[in-house]
């Protein structure tokens, strides 16, 4: 049933199209052709002509093949009714006037055609582009899972078979260790999953964002609490006891911090330094993590937020897909996204969500 609604739908909206296209392309012959009259005697009928030509090759660059064809049989019988003498008579006195009525038609009819050739290639050209990207990116989603999935994965089973096996012949810190080899591959496995259905979450256009109060303090001492590897890198955050609480989606914030916190420990090295502060700057909620690190090229900024891209000439894992997720539920909130390198080196992001504010005794007295 909604499938048959669907297609329905489909065929109205292309019936309208299409009509609308006729009517403007009428319209279009018939303004051009009064215009034209008014000047007859100033211009000549045969200027009109090219005049009608070039107004059927607009058309044509614009529209479907038969509104197209309706234009160009429309101007070839308007220019010989009104323009060709004897004037208002589907007749043509001279035989140099009919060779160049047959001469118009058949310009303006080719004209028509050939245009619409040339729109059809493009269009089929365009569509094995698309399908072409289509194919490299899932081919480049594929090999990325593969190995991002493929790694916790083998590291959990190679880990438990440890323990099953020699459970009686480990030390508890041996223990301890598979143990926390297990949790970091499941936070890591986790966290690819979860990308993979926030992109597609993305690209449905489902993301509704669900404000609520927010402390922001303590939801970034959660992540960087919850994030792994960060014994290795000095992370930075000085909460502010003056700031209010914000009215944001929690779970898009998470999130976006979560990504853009990992993303800082991939591309910087152990003794680079990561600062994370939160400030309420002009009814928005401003978020800032920057690290001290080699920063990014310049002419690969724009690109940095694309779906499965990563730096050339870099070491890191993961499948690509961090940044373009931070920058889609930065968008679904109405956000806005920034990527500038810092003067003394290092990358720095931006992120600006308008925001509603209140402060806990106030939150208390409502």
């Amino acid at each position: 049933m909604l499938q048959r609604t669907s297609q329905l739908k489909s065929i109205t909206e292309l019936h309208n199209s299409r009509a609308k296209q006729f009517a403007i392309s009428t319209l279009a012959v018939l303004v051009v052709s009064a215009s034209c009259f008014l000047f007859k005697d100033l211009i000549g009928y045969r200027s009109v002509a090219l005049i009608l030509l070039m107004t059927v090759s607009i058309i044509a660059i614009l529209f479907e093949i038969l509104p197209v064809l309706l234009s160009a049989t429309l101007s070839v019988f308007i220019w010989n009714f009104f323009f060709i003498p004897p004037l208002f008579a589907f007749s043509i006195s001279s035989t140099e006037d009919w060779l160049m009525f047959i001469l118009y038609f058949l310009i303006v009819t080719i004209n028509a055609v050939l245009t619409f050739k040339i729109k059809q290639a493009e269009k089929k050209a365009r569509d094995r582009e698309e399908k072409e990207n289509a194919i490299r990116l899932y081919n480049t989603l594929l090999n990325s899972l593969s190995h991002e999935l493929r790694t916790p994965i083998s590291t959990i089973i190679g880990s438990v078979d440890t323990l099953k096996d020699n459970n009686d012949k480990l030390s508890n810190a041996q223990q301890s260790d598979l143990l926390n080899e297990i949790s970091t591959a499941g936070i890591r496995l986790n966290r690819q999953v979860e990308n993979i259905l926030n992109m597609s979450r993305i690209e449905s256009g489902m993301l509704q964002p669900k404000a609520d109060w927010c402390d922001m303090t303590e939801l970034v001492h959660m992540v960087i609490h919850k994030t792994t590897n960060t014994e290795n890198r000095n992370i930075h955050f000085k909460a502010d006891e003056n700031l209010p609480l914000f009215k944001l989606d929690r779970g898009f914030i998470e999130q976006i911090l979560s990504n853009l916190l990992s993303n800082a420990i991939q591309y910087t090295q152990p003794q680079n330094t990561i600062e994370i502060s939160i400030v309420h700057s002009s009814d928005c909620c401003v978020i800032t993590v920057s690290d001290n690190g080699n920063g990014i090229p310049e002419n690969e900024i724009p690109l940095v937020f694309d779906k499965f891209y990563r730096l050339p000439n870099t070491r890191s894992s993961g499948s690509g897909l961090g940044l373009s997720i931070v920058k889609g539920f930065v968008e679904a909130q109405k956000g806005k996204l920034s990527l500038t390198n810092n003067s003394t080196g290092g990358a720095k992001f931006t992120i600006e969500i308008p925001s509603a504010t209140t402060y806990i005794n106030s939150l208390k007295n409502e």
